[in-house]
C-alpha cells in the first residue's frame, strides 16, 4: 500500500494513472501515513520530520516532456518523475537521477536509443510544455546570440539549486556584463506570462540588458536561432543541449557538472564526465514515467513525443481554454504562487 499526501482533488486522476499497478490511499497530512509505509509527495512540500518513523518518502515532480500546455493551467501531464532520495532540482542533496548519472554505463543499444530520442525531440520541435507560436525571430548575423530563459523566482529549483544568482534581472545583468556585444534574447517563464505564477516584473528594466524580450514564441523555435543558453537552473538549458547549443549554468541544474555545460557554480558530488547520450537516457528513459492522460495507457518516451506531436496539430480543446481562464481568474483573486 502507498499513500499520496496532500494532493488536490483535481490531480487525483493523474495520480491513479501513474499508479495503475497499485491502489493508493489519499491523505491530507504527512502525520496520517502509518509507520513503515511509503508516502508520495509533490516536490519538497513537507519537512521529513512530519512523517512517522520508517516512512519511505518518494518525491514526485513533472517530467521533462510534459504536455501541450501548462501544468499551472491544469493541463494533465504525460510525464512524472519519482525519486526516493531527493528530487532532480534539489542540488543540496543526492537524487536518484544524480545516482544514475554518476554510475550508468550505456549499452550500445541504449546509446542508439538515446541518440534516436534526441533526434525525435528536435525534429518534432518538442519541449516540456510546447506552448507559443513557431514564428521566426530576426537575429543579426555575425553576432553571438544568447538566450536567457526567465524562471519563476519563488520556485524551489532556484532556492535549492542556485545559491549565488537568484533573480532573473541579476542573471540578465551578469550575462550582459560578460558579453557586452552579444545579441541577448530574454524569454520570461510561460507561467508568468500567462499570469499563473508570481515573479518580479522586470520587463522595463530588462530592456537595458537584452536586445529582444519575447513572450509568445515556442522555446524550441527560439533555441534553433541562438548559439548559447545562459541560465540559473531552467530546463531550457537541457533543451539547449539536445540541440547542440553551448550552455552556461549559474546554478546547479541536474544536467550541469557532468562536463556538458560551462558551470560557474560547481557541485562536489558530480565529478564524472558523461556524454550527452547518457544524460538523455538517464533523464528521459530511466528516471521518468509516461502515460496518456486521456486513456491512462502507459507509454514510452518515444510514444509520448508522437502523442504530443499529434495533439499539437489538433484544435485546442474548449475544456483546456476554459481551465486556463479559470486559473487566471483564480490567480487574480487569490494570488499566484
Amino acid at each position: 500500500m502507498v499513500y499520496i499526501v496532500g494532493t488536490r482533488h483535481y490531480w487525483r486522476k493523474s495520480w491513479l494513472q501513474f499508479f495503475q499497478e497499485r491502489e493508493p490511499v489519499f491523505v491530507d497530512q504527512p502525520e496520517q501515513v502509518p509507520s513503515g509505509e511509503t508516502a508520495y509527495i509533490w516536490g519538497v512540500d513537507y519537512e521529513p520530520q512530519r512523517f512517522k518513523a520508517n516512512v519511505q518518502v518518494v518525491h514526485v515532480e513533472d517530467g521533462f516532456i510534459r504536455s501541450i500546455g501548462l501544468g499551472a493551467a491544469l493541463e494533465r501531464p504525460c510525464s512524472w518523475v519519482f525519486d526516493s532520495q531527493g528530487i532532480y532540482f534539489d542540488a543540496t542533496r543526492p537524487s536518484d537521477l544524480e545516482l544514475l548519472l554518476n554510475t550508468k554505463q550505456l549499452s550500445e543499444k541504449e546509446y542508439v536509443r538515446a541518440i534516436a530520442l534526441k533526434n525525435q525531440l528536435v525534429q518534432n520541435n518538442m519541449s516540456k510544455y510546447n506552448t507559443g507560436t513557431t514564428a521566426s525571430l530576426s537575429v543579426p548575423s555575425n553576432t553571438l546570440t544568447i538566450l536567457v530563459p526567465g524562471q519563476v523566482e519563488t520556485d524551489a529549483s532556484i532556492k535549492k539549486g542556485s545559491p549565488n544568482i537568484t533573480t532573473n534581472l541579476a542573471l540578465l545583468k551578469r550575462v550582459r556584463s560578460e558579453h557586452p556585444n552579444a545579441y541577448i534574447i530574454y524569454k520570461p517563464h510561460p507561467d508568468v506570462v500567462a499570469g499563473l505564477r508570481q515573479s518580479e516584473d522586470i520587463q522595463q528594466q530588462a530592456q537595458h540588458y537584452c536586445d529582444a524580450y519575447i513572450t509568445d514564441i515556442n522555446i524550441s523555435t527560439v533555441l534553433e536561432q541562438v548559439e548559447e543558453v545562459h541560465t540559473m537552473t531552467s530546463l531550457c538549458g537541457f533543451e539547449g543541449l539536445l540541440r547542440d547549443k553551448s550552455v552556461t549554468c549559474y546554478g546547479q541544474p541536474f544536467y550541469s557538472g557532468w562536463g556538458l555545460t560551462t558551470d560557474t557554480c560547481t557541485n562536489p558530488r558530480r565529478t564524472r564526465k558523461i556524454d550527452l547520450a547518457t544524460l538523455i537516457y538517464c533523464a528521459l528513459v530511466e528516471y521518468a514515467r509516461y502515460v496518456d492522460p486521456d486513456s491512462g495507457k502507459q507509454l514510452s518516451p518515444e510514444e509520448t513525443i508522437q502523442l504530443l506531436a499529434k495533439r499539437r496539430t489538433q484544435p485546442k480543446r474548449p475544456s483546456a481554454q476554459l481551465k486556463l481562464v479559470l486559473r487566471q481568474l483564480h490567480a487574480r483573486l487569490f494570488g499566484r504562487k
